[in-house]
């Protein structure tokens, strides 16, 4: 397992419950908004999410555990950075990774619900792409921030790391890793790290990668598109982003791997940087990454589950799980 200088909090306690909802009372009241009864609460391993009713319209109070702390700040510097992308928060405390935020209405999956148009996407993507080739100019200000360090330099040795974790990969045990696979992942790591390095001498610079880009991490507003829930990004391979979101739009539109929507959605992600790279490269660049990042994948539910809470059992498979994808056929 990982360790961490955070320590987790006992979102159960009362204490801790009075501390965070005065917090939030303080933050509202410079808006002129009072809390107005009970919040509605959401725990998971990794965050506690409040639905808080105040006297102008719900707001959102999120905790994160050490493993995803950096959410806060990262929030924060996103609305500065590349405003009109994501929520801009009412408050935040990075140390403590708190987040208010206002409501944020519809999410694409709600949307998509009742008019299945693959074609929002399509608008979607340019614009995540926009926010970023925005912020890629701010790396190190990101990475001071606590954003997990995912760039392919240093892939190579976070995999070595992680194939040493013989406990977070459930090595042998029901539902983890088969010593079989684990001789396989080791006898990969060449491969891997000249994928690595490919990456890393593409041209195409690092930056905030969302890691997990689904419709329910989307809302639909009437001047664009909102991205939040970003506790498992990391400062990686822009392209990366295309594992979850692919797979994710194939599985609940029950498309096949070479479905030419999802090549259509891919070129539409990739299609900001072709002022600088051939579409020929993009692509190519774009399988490499979204190879490579079922380790990120790995990574980032590792530090999810860096958390005593009972509870992270019920997703620990999803620790080998995503590293095992790294042998299996690459999506589009």
């Amino acid at each position: 397992m990982t360790t961490t200088d955070t320590p987790q909090a006992d979102w159960a306690d009362p204490r801790w419950g009075d501390l965070a909802l005065d917090w939030v009372a303080e933050r509202l009241r410079p808006h002129g908004r009072h809390v107005t009864g009970p919040v509605e609460a959401r725990v998971r391993p990794w965050s506690l999410v409040w639905r808080v009713p105040t006297d102008g319209g719900d707001v959102w109070f999120k905790a994160n555990n050490p493993g995803t702390v950096h959410e806060a700040g990262l929030l924060a510097a996103l609305a500065r950075l590349a405003p009109g992308r994501v929520l801009e928060p009412i408050a935040v405390d990075a140390r403590r990774g708190w987040s208010l935020l206002p409501a944020g209405g519809k999410s694409l999956r709600d949307v998509l619900s009742r008019d299945r148009d693959l074609s929002r996407w399509e608008r979607i993507l340019p614009e995540y792409a926009d926010l970023q080739l925005t912020t890629a100019a701010y790396a190190d200000e990101l990475l001071a921030l606590g954003l997990p360090d995912h760039r392919p330099q240093v892939l190579p040795e976070l995999f070595e790391a992680l194939l040493d974790d013989e406990e977070s990969l459930l090595l042998g045990a029901e539902g983890g890793l088969s010593p079989e696979a684990h001789q396989r992942l080791r006898a990969h790591r060449d491969t891997f790290a000249e994928d690595c390095r490919r990456l890393a001498e593409s041209g195409v610079a690092p930056t905030v990668q969302h890691d997990d880009l689904h419709d329910g991490n989307i809302f639909v507003t009437g001047d664009g598109y909102r991205f939040f829930d970003w506790g498992d990004a990391s400062l990686a391979h822009p392209f990366g982003t295309l594992l979850v979101t692919l797979r994710s739009v194939a599985y609940s539109s029950e498309l096949s791997p070479d479905d030419p929507t999802l090549v259509r959605l891919r070129d539409a992600y990739l299609e900001p940087w072709t002022d600088r790279h051939d579409r020929a490269t993009l692509r190519e660049l774009a399988g490499i990454a979204t190879r490579v990042t079922t380790v990120s994948r790995s990574l980032s539910w590792r530090r999810a589950l860096d958390t005593p809470d009972p509870a992270r059992r019920e997703y620990a498979e999803a620790v080998p799980g995503w590293l095992e994808e790294l042998l299996a056929p690459n999506p589009v």
